[in-house]
């Protein structure tokens, strides 16, 4: 619950906005744009955190061989890349009877960009390893698991990879590490926006001595939000709630309040 002296200090905090950074990439279309025609104020975009890729020479001291295996889950676009990339570097020709797990629909559509895609041997989630359940159980005896992830891993899909004992290999293929800000260290903005705690840890890297003073922080999804909270902050802006399920409408939201 929030408190009565939260409010007042969040009260206090609700300036006019002129200046807002999103750290992600500028989109070509965005409901972003809408808000700076309305409200009159500048939207700028910056990647805080990008990924790089694990060098074939550095991977191959893994002693991992992506041809040893039958099955991979892919858990992102990104997984889709580096696992081909490595394939390729290594010179590996990827069995066409391999079998792709899928977390999303949209990981599986964009798996069609590297492999003809045939239903029979690609099988697609909802979001979370629970919805492949069925296809687990089924192949788990006979088919040799490899994961490609990130050095962050992916501790979700690790748990109920070993909750049910399925068989599997965590192959480290890329990084995702902290974009290079220097350039914004004399830049302020009334607003930064941040999507997942990677980003929050990436304003520190670049500025370990950060004070929020009157910038507000807007934030997505409890983990960002905690990320926040674990640095002392304040998240002035939040999604989802029940009013604003996206970032484009909490700011708007804000917005109406502030820039009144």
């Amino acid at each position: 619950m929030v408190t009565n002296t939260k409010h007042s200090i969040l009260d206090n905090r609700c300036k006019p906005i002129k200046t807002i950074l999103v750290s992600q990439p500028r989109p070509e279309k965005s409901p972003y744009f809408e808000l700076e025609q309305k409200y009159g104020i500048k939207i700028d975009f910056r990647k805080f955190i990008h990924v790089e890729p694990v060098s074939e020479k550095e991977f191959r001291k893994t002693r991992i061989r992506p041809d040893q295996f039958t099955a991979v889950i892919l858990t992102s676009k990104n997984a889709i890349e580096h696992y081909f990339r490595m394939c390729e570097a290594m010179r590996i020709d990827v069995n066409p009877q391999m079998k792709y797990f899928c977390l999303t629909e949209a990981i599986a559509n964009y798996l069609q960009k590297f492999i003809i895609y045939r239903k029979r041997k690609v099988f697609v989630g909802n979001r979370h390893p629970e919805d492949l359940e069925r296809y687990f159980m089924k192949y788990k005896d006979n088919e040799k698991f490899i994961l490609p992830v990130s050095n962050l891993g992916s501790e979700k899909v690790c748990q109920y990879l070993n909750k049910n004992k399925i068989a599997f290999q965590e192959a480290m293929m890329f990084r995702t590490v902290a974009s290079d800000l220097s350039d914004l260290s004399d830049i302020t903005y009334d607003v930064l926006v941040f999507f997942s705690p990677l980003g929050i840890q990436s304003l520190y890297e670049n500025f370990s001595d950060f004070k929020q003073n009157n910038t507000r922080i807007a934030v997505y999804g409890t983990q960002t939000a905690k990320a926040v909270e674990d640095h002392g902050l304040i998240a002035d802006i939040k999604a989802p709630v029940n009013n604003a399920p996206s970032m484009f409408m909490a700011l708007k939201n804000y917005l109406e309040i502030s820039n009144k």
